[in-house]
């Protein structure tokens, strides 16, 4: 028989990294949420519990993916454990400094929080083009979290103690609050007739429209509506027919601010000012009776 030669096989393409930091060994993420689930499937990290059946790592990362209000007592458990110097423990906390983990004071401690909303566990792709926030105890370990935030495709962006909490405000009004605002214009529809199926198919295009305008022009410039215009018999208008006016005052007299700065006249302004703050005006000077 004629002798084969042996071919080599092709090399596996290695997933980029950068080669200036160096991955942790081991990555571990404990809490079976949305977002644990989600982190660990994106980094190919070991899911393990974090209450029953929790086991300490001895080297490596531990992510704590779980509720903000258990990250301080889970510290103290680990502590209890009495971790290994080389293990680095990480909360994904939007809201939480590092000193939510202070009980491990011997060991590196960071934070780790995905800009991205988990209303489910999903992909990678979630990961993809948004930015996370880190901090850490230790240069060594901003660098590692930096590195593994650019592994998933997103931009790493240094938030520290002092600017964590106004940080994670601004989270909730851009993500929380949409769906809130955007609940409020269902539950209009619905007032004259609509289903909350129909309503918020005829409404997503509009939302999905403003979000593409402030991608493009941003927040200022891509403002339309009344009171960009200064339309203040329509303002005046949707004041008696809302169920609750003082919403739509306080969002409209925010809105106003931003309309000025996108030029509005001074004097549709003063009207547009006025037709929103009219009735809260009357009732104080009734108040003083």
């Amino acid at each position: 028989m004629r002798s084969r030669a042996l071919r080599p096989r092709p090399a596996r393409p290695q997933a980029e990294f950068p080669s200036h930091s160096k991955t942790p060994e081991l990555l571990t993420v404990a809490g079976r949420g949305n977002l644990g689930r989600s982190l660990a499937r994106a980094l190919h990290a070991h899911l393990v519990p974090a209450r029953t059946g929790f086991r300490l790592p001895r080297r490596g990362l531990l992510f704590l993916a779980i509720p903000d209000a258990a990250v301080s007592g889970m510290a103290t458990r680990i502590a209890r454990m009495e971790p290994p110097a080389e293990l680095a423990v990480v909360h994904l906390s939007g809201a939480l400094g590092l000193g939510a983990l202070g009980a491990l004071e011997g060991n590196p401690r960071g934070s780790f929080h995905p800009l991205q909303s988990f209303p489910s566990p999903r992909g990678p792709e979630a990961f993809r083009r948004i930015t996370i926030a880190v901090d850490a105890t230790s240069p060594a370990l901003r660098r590692q979290l930096s590195a593994l935030a650019r592994k998933l495709g997103a931009r790493p962006r240094h938030v520290d103690d002092s600017r964590r909490v106004l940080y994670h405000a601004a989270a909730v009004y851009a993500s929380n609050y949409v769906n809130v605002v955007i609940a409020e214009a269902v539950a209009m529809f619905g007032r004259i007739g609509w289903s909350e199926g129909e309503a918020t198919r005829a409404l997503m295009p509009l939302v999905e429209g403003a979000v593409e305008n402030i991608r493009k022009r941003g927040p200022v410039q891509a403002l339309t509506g009344p009171v960009r215009r200064g339309d203040a018999e329509t303002v005046a208008r949707h004041l008696e027919a809302v169920e609750d006016p003082n919403l739509y005052r306080m969002l409209g007299l925010v809105a106003l601010e931003i309309a000025k700065k996108a030029g509005l006249d001074p004097a549709a302004a003063e009207r547009t000012k006025r037709a929103l703050t009219r009735d809260v005006a009357a009732t104080r000077r009734r108040g003083r009776r």
